[in-house]
């Protein structure tokens, strides 16, 4: 039954149902006499966060009555940066930084806090600290999987043997979503550089990479099927989306958090992840 309820408020956190989410939580003990466990509260630690209610998983934390870890403490850092909250951010990182020293995910994502606001000390401070602890980053990177052999993309990549090719569908697939008023979001581009600059580190996220090989390698109308090991972020969801409906391809994503089916210009994730 408490694998159940886990299911249960995973799936409440990944739809936005916070609500409901709560109604279950309270329900565990009150309905079943299931005591709550840390897997539990670290579900709604995240189904708070996600919704933006900061405030209310913070104190949702400090009125736990078990000691947080550090996946609690951590989904309330990721929704930090979701919805920009530094201050939070900051207070998670504190507690991270006992819990979960190594993990550079944490790292990362106050380093992207601090991009956003353009606090470029602040970023260049975590980069150091990164640096000076022995953390490094974990490079984005996307596979798929073509007439039974897998094939990878790192971001930035360009040492594919079709490299040409798939910058050119790459390029020719952005004219088509331009006139369909798509606009490159350079803000998940957390570099003090260029617009220019920007855009072309934009363009070569790991899972742009594998969809165009997908599109040159498999037959039209069929799905395209990738696997990352980061979170999309989100003009790669945007974009997905819009290519969908220009290729009339189902493409399917499995990212670090879920599933995203795009078809006819929509994701299955209703753009909630």
């Amino acid at each position: 039954m408490m694998p159940t309820f886990i299911g249960l408020l995973n799936a409440c956190s990944h739809m936005g149902l916070v609500a409901e989410g709560s109604q279950f939580f309270s329900g565990m003990t009150r309905g079943y006499g299931i005591i709550p466990e840390i897997e539990h509260y670290g579900c709604m630690v995240d189904l708070y966060s996600r919704a933006g209610l900061l405030q209310e998983a913070h104190a949702f934390i400090m009125n736990m009555p078990i000691k947080p870890n550090g996946v609690v403490w951590g989904s309330l850092f990721v929704g930090c940066k979701i919805h920009k909250n530094i201050e939070l951010g900051e207070e998670a990182t504190r507690h991270l930084a006992r819990l979960d020293p190594l993990n550079d995910g944490y790292y990362i994502v106050l380093y992207n806090i601090y991009a956003e606001a353009e606090r470029w000390e602040d970023a260049v401070r975590v980069r150091k600290l990164m640096k000076n602890r022995g953390v490094k980053k974990t490079p984005g990177c996307s596979s798929i999987l073509v007439d039974g052999v897998i094939h990878e993309f790192v971001a930035g990549d360009d040492s594919q043997s079709q490299a040409i090719e798939i910058f050119e569908m790459w390029e020719k697939l952005v004219d088509y979503m331009k006139l369909r008023g798509y606009k490159p979001d350079t803000s998940v581009v957390l570099l003090d550089v260029e617009e220019k600059e920007k855009e072309k580190f934009l363009y070569r996220h790991s899972e742009k990479l594998a969809l165009c090989f997908g599109l040159l390698n498999t037959p039209p109308g069929s799905v395209i099927r990738i696997m990352k090991n980061l979170r999309v972020c989100e003009d790669c969801h945007a974009a997905f989306k819009l290519i969908s409906s220009i290729v009339s391809r189902e493409i399917v994503v499995r990212d670090r958090n879920r599933f995203h089916c795009f078809k006819d210009g929509a994701c299955s994730c209703q753009d909630y992840w």
